[in-house]
């Protein structure tokens, strides 16, 4: 909308300038004219083209302006906003003597030239120097906020907001994360997420019910805990029907991080641009790597399929197959981890109990 006002505005104003440029025509050139409307209007509308072009080439610059303000920094903006009023403030003291010299009518020009030039000069001098000490300036506003002027010098670049799906809240392990402090920045709680909650939690099955009022009870102690970090967002989006795609525009639109368990979410956002943090794939990648020769305390629950072998699970739930751990079946015992196998179905470790490998090894 902007852009067309833009291209009117530019095309009315050479149309304007068209109409009254017969004025300015010489005396001799205007007496061969024998319809001067019909002029008027050729000269407008080739003033019109003109102003179509003028309007494209002026819409072009604002925009290109527009992205370039909004990948700036607000801190830096602050700091060249000042800089740029302390350096006309500045120019305009030291110009003033040069107004108050007797200068001849015949170079009455010196003067604006002097206040357009010293104006132009001290303002982009005003603008360096708040580039170079910028970091000053925001410590004597904020002594406490390092960060604040490292974002401002460009070093670090500021934490994205995270928005929590319904599934990330009734898993309940992003709650550990806020404790443990790896999980940094604002979480927004999106107004459809809440509702999706209460619907769960006034459902009729039984185990939907229970997720429902799991998640809630979760958020609430989100809330009490971390309040200034929790936030609620109003936002709703009544033409879109599913909480999914609701959740992938409001991260486009703030440019935010989706946090969710929900793998098809999580394809369906990755194919869109949209940034993933999985807690599935985060509890994946933070596995403890058992290497052979590694020990490890396993208790054996059940015989595997082969004979002599009994199995046993990691608190992570990877599963060990322990040869000639038959024998060993409910109680707990030491093992040596001969070899790992990453299948499609997660990873598998093979081992030995440790009296045994002793003894092969005394052999």
């Amino acid at each position: 909308m902007v852009d067309v006002i833009i291209i009117i505005i530019c095309v009315i104003a050479a149309v304007s300038i068209g109409f009254d440029v017969i004025q300015l025509l010489p005396s001799d050139i205007l007496e061969q004219v024998s319809n001067f409307e019909a002029l008027r209007f050729t000269i407008a509308g080739f003033a019109a083209i003109i102003g179509v072009g003028i309007g494209v080439a002026v819409q072009t610059t604002y925009r290109r302006l527009e992205i370039q303000i909004r990948q700036t920094p607000i801190e830096i903006m602050l700091t060249r906003a000042v800089g740029l009023v302390i350096g006309l403030l500045v120019a305009n003291l030291m110009l003033a003597p040069i107004f108050l010299l007797p200068i001849p009518k015949e170079l009455g020009y010196i003067k604006p030239m002097f206040a357009i030039l010293g104006c132009v000069m001290f303002s982009f001098l005003g603008i360096s120097l708040a580039d170079t000490h910028g970091r000053t300036f925001l410590r004597l506003i904020n002594p406490n906020s390092i960060e604040t002027m490292l974002v401002a010098e460009g070093t670090l670049q500021p934490t994205k907001t995270k928005i929590v799906d319904t599934s990330s809240i009734i898993d309940g392990r992003i709650e550990e994360l806020l404790k443990t402090g790896f999980l940094e920045g604002q979480l927004l709680i999106p107004k459809f997420v809440l509702q999706e909650l209460q619907q769960l939690a006034d459902a009729s099955n039984d185990q939907k019910r229970m997720r429902g009022r799991r998640g809630l009870d979760i958020l609430n102690r989100m809330q009490e805990d971390f309040p200034e970090r929790i936030i609620i967002h109003q936002a709703d989006y009544e033409e879109i029907d599913t909480v999914d795609a609701k959740l992938i525009r409001l991260t486009q639109e703030i440019n935010g991080i989706l946090i969710t368990n929900d793998y098809n979410l999580s394809k369906v956002a990755n194919l869109q641009k949209v940034l993933i943090l999985n807690i599935n794939d985060l509890a994946h990648a933070i596995r403890p790597i058992y290497l052979p020769g590694d020990s490890l305390e396993l208790k054996i629950l059940k015989e595997g399929k082969e004979p002599s072998q009994g199995i046993g699970y990691l608190q992570d739930g990877t599963m060990v197959v322990v040869e000639e751990g038959q024998n060993y079946v409910g109680g707990e015992i030491q093992v040596i981890v001969t070899s790992a196998l990453q299948t499609a179905a997660g990873r598998m470790i093979f081992a030995k109990p440790r009296s045994e490998t002793y003894s092969n090894l005394v052999k």
